[in-house]
């Protein structure tokens, strides 16, 4: 007899590593002609944004520069974990110098490229959100005045994560560090505070800035891809949660990293020249309150009774992230 057996068959999905998509439709990741620069062997905390956004990013790099890449990292997390000496992950050239200085040595790097007439090598810096917002804000203000032939990319997690937890210029209210406990009437960093970045690196006029999520791979490789066509100075900022830091399970790091997009509070854009050309649309916005909860450095906003003033003033931070950026498609209500 026949064998009878319903068979299922599947047709693609948009997972890490699915050879049943079309090609152009691949994850570098999938492909395999992939790099693999930051490689296995080093020290990251389980659930880590950062290790994610970093592998990811530079491999895409390393692919639209056809395998010629120097990157030069900025002290913290990524430069800690990744090379603890005399140990290395990384698998391409690789630059550290001191916490502040990244953009103006990726800058050195670039100019001696173009001394001796390198055109086919790409420059690359990148550094958590405390040596790119705060230490080294104006090496990276005098990179984009200069319009210098490098990427820059922030790995944001919102604190100095590896020296133990210490405000940044990135911190959002409300959130406690060890600078900023939750005591007194007003716990947590207070709002008002920091700098948005991307928008300072929109005020240069560079030729482009954007920001991208390890909540999206597929649109943090195309808007790497894409900046690597383009000379002059550029910047993009990835949202990569942090399971010590932020006090949340480290199995939840890309579920977070999606409801702060969902809810507005990190909208992801691109900006040529100073002006916004794309923004990536809520499919279904929620309440802040469901990206605050899972967070253990929000546990004092949900006490009881729970801060709901607090609460309310986040929310409207992210609404207002809505309208600025258009981020709800056109008709649909602003329900929470």
């Amino acid at each position: 007899m026949a064998d009878q057996r319903i068979k299922f068959y599947q047709t693609g999905t948009f997972t890490v590593g699915n050879r049943l998509l079309d090609p152009e439709q691949r994850t570098v990741q999938a492909r395999v002609e992939r790099t693999n620069s930051l490689d296995s062997g080093h020290r990251a905390c389980q659930g880590c944004g950062e290790a994610l956004g970093a592998r990811y990013a530079i491999d895409a790099a390393m692919r639209a520069a056809n395998n010629r890449l120097v990157a030069v990292n900025a002290t913290g997390c990524l430069e800690v974990f990744s090379t603890p000496y005399p140990e290395s992950s990384w698998k391409i050239p690789w630059l550290h110098s001191v916490f502040g200085n990244a953009p103006a040595v990726a800058t050195g790097v670039a100019a001696a490229l173009a001394a001796k007439g390198r055109s086919d090598v790409r420059v690359v810096a990148q550094g958590g959100d405390g040596g790119t917002v705060d230490i080294g804000f104006g090496c990276l203000s005098g990179m984009f005045e200069r319009n210098d032939d490098v990427l820059y990319i922030c790995y944001d997690n919102g604190a100095y994560m590896n020296t133990g937890v210490q405000r940044s210029g990135s911190t959002p209210p409300a959130a406690p560090t060890m600078t900023t406990p939750a005591v007194g009437p007003h716990p947590g960093n207070a709002f008002g505070t920091g700098k948005n970045l991307p928008r300072i690196a929109m005020a240069h006029t560079i030729p482009y800035v954007a920001t991208a999520s390890v909540a999206d791979l597929h649109d943090l490789e195309e808007k790497v891809t894409k900046a690597m066509t383009i000379h002059g100075a550029r910047y993009i900022q990835i949202f990569v949660p942090c399971p010590l830091g932020w006090g949340h399970d480290p199995a939840l790091t890309i579920t977070i990293a999606r409801l702060a997009i969902e809810s507005g509070l990190f909208p992801l854009f691109e900006a040529e020249r100073g002006r916004v050309v794309a923004r990536t649309t809520i499919r279904r916005k929620v309440p802040v309150e469901q990206y605050l909860k899972p967070q253990g450095r929000f546990k004092h906003l949900f006490g009881d009774p729970p801060d709901r003033e607090t609460i309310a003033a986040i929310q409207a931070m992210a609404d207002e992230n809505i309208a600025i950026y258009t981020l709800l498609p056109s008709g649909d209500a602003d329900e929470r």
